[in-house]
């Protein structure tokens, strides 16, 4: 932006000074060509007053005298032939004032100007004065050297001021890029100078508003977070006593794991609500897969063998630490595993596996004999869902990996049903570019 706008300025001012000093140049030369022939005019006619009232003898040491200290060229040729002063040949201009006509011309070394003057003897005389060309020029290149220099200086004079300009508008620009960095990172108390110039202050204005109204709306999801939480925690308190009372303590212990599980997924809502708006990785302690993926599969094969379902599991051996905080990857675990028995019949057999990965992290497999995904399915896209459910599940497991540094495939499995590829990032991994905190 500010060499753009060095470019326009520069442009401008040039086409400026190209337009009011090249007529001035021409000027000047003109009135110095036309003060040389005036002078050597006036010199030529105090000669022509001599011609007529002084002999010969004191004409001849005039016309000498005037010659030599004059930068033109007089030339005296009276009506006998006679030449008196500088060399020169009688010209077609000198015969033509020898017929009593006084003129000039151009010629190509300077100008020639003739004076009809009478001699005392009553003849015809010519009186010729030349001009050189280096004359007619006479100051014409320092006049112009000067006008040049004069140019360059407007021409700085006026970059600099511009420059000084446009420093101040990429200043104000830069600084509000500045701003929306800091709060597309998380920092809404990041605010932009509205005093900055015309319409960026007015784009300055506009963000903070936009930064203001942000934290007013995740204030009011915190405020909606807790209250849910405060309602859940109610019933959640009431089913863990009536899980207590059950008589199978393996009932009561999987329904109690259960509602540890709700209470979790409530507790990890609340602390990411608390966490929106701080750059996205900074609060992750990163968490253990296969310990946490071995967990969940161990929790989910209780329902498993409750639907009859065959269960393959095949988890690396541990510890292979991923960049999800355990939360994070339990809540991941769960959505997947979900999917698996709210879309496939009873019955229906599946498969957990989890590799290493190369460089750090490992894979997450999941894969089912169901009916898979119909064609043109976006199941990936948040809320769409073509079962009748809310949409969200798949949707939660890509946040976690693309959080974790990783991405979800989705794809066929080897027995026709769907398979689910979830790419896990080492610790500290960076997130991939555009996906949501």
């Amino acid at each position: 932006m500010r060499r753009r706008v060095l470019l326009l300025v520069g442009a401008t001012t040039s086409l400026v000074l190209i337009a009011f000093l090249v007529p001035l140049a021409l000027l000047l030369r003109t009135v110095a060509a036309d003060r040389a022939v005036q002078n050597a005019t006036v010199e030529a006619q105090a000669l022509s007053s001599l011609v007529a009232t002084t002999d010969r003898a004191a004409l001849a040491l005039s016309v000498a005298q005037v010659d030599a200290t004059s930068p033109y060229h007089l030339t005296l040729f009276l009506a006998d032939g006679t030449r008196l002063g500088a060399p020169a040949e009688r010209s077609p201009l000198v015969e033509l004032g020898a017929r009593g006509t006084s003129a000039s011309t151009e010629t190509a070394s300077g100008r020639e100007i003739v004076f009809a003057v009478r001699d005392p003897s009553g003849g015809g005389g010519v009186l010729r004065a030349f001009v050189p060309a280096a004359e007619l020029t006479g100051g014409v290149t320092r006049a112009w050297l000067l006008l040049a220099a004069l140019g360059i200086g407007l021409l700085l004079v006026s970059l600099a001021v511009a420059d000084r300009m446009a420093r101040s508008l990429v200043r104000s620009t830069i600084d509000l890029a500045a701003v929306s960095h800091r709060l597309g990172r998380g920092e809404l108390e990041a605010r932009a100078d509205p005093t900055a110039p015309d319409e960026l202050g007015v784009v300055a204005g506009a963000l903070n508003g936009l930064a203001t109204r942000i934290t007013e709306l995740l204030r009011e999801e915190r405020e909606n977070v807790a209250d849910l939480a405060h309602r859940v925690r109610t019933p959640l308190t009431a089913l863990r006593l009536e899980a207590e009372s059950l008589a199978d303590p393996r009932d009561a212990a999987r329904i109690g794991a259960g509602v540890d599980g709700v209470q979790r997924a409530v507790t990890t809502a609340i602390e990411q609500a608390r966490r929106r708006g701080v750059e996205p990785g900074t609060a992750r302690d990163g968490s253990d897969a296969a310990a946490v993926v071995g967990e969940r599969v161990a929790f989910w094969s209780v329902l498993a063998e409750d639907t009859e379902r065959e269960a393959t599991v095949d988890i690396a051996a541990g510890p292979l630490p991923v960049a999800p905080a355990r939360a994070d990857l339990e809540a991941c675990i769960d959505a997947l595993l979900g999917n698996v028995f709210a879309h496939t019949p009873d019955g229906t057999p599946f498969s957990v596996r989890l590799t290493p990965r190369v460089g750090g992290g490992a894979t997450l497999t999941v894969a089912d004999a169901g009916p898979g995904l119909p064609a043109g399915s976006a199941a990936l896209r948040r809320g769409v869902s073509g079962a009748g459910s809310t949409g969200l599940g798949l949707d939660i497991a890509r946040r976690s990996a693309e959080q974790a540094g990783g991405e979800l495939r989705l794809g066929p499995s080897e027995r026709g049903g769907l398979c689910v590829v979830v790419e896990l990032g080492p610790p500290g991994a960076q997130p991939r570019p555009g996906s949501a905190p």
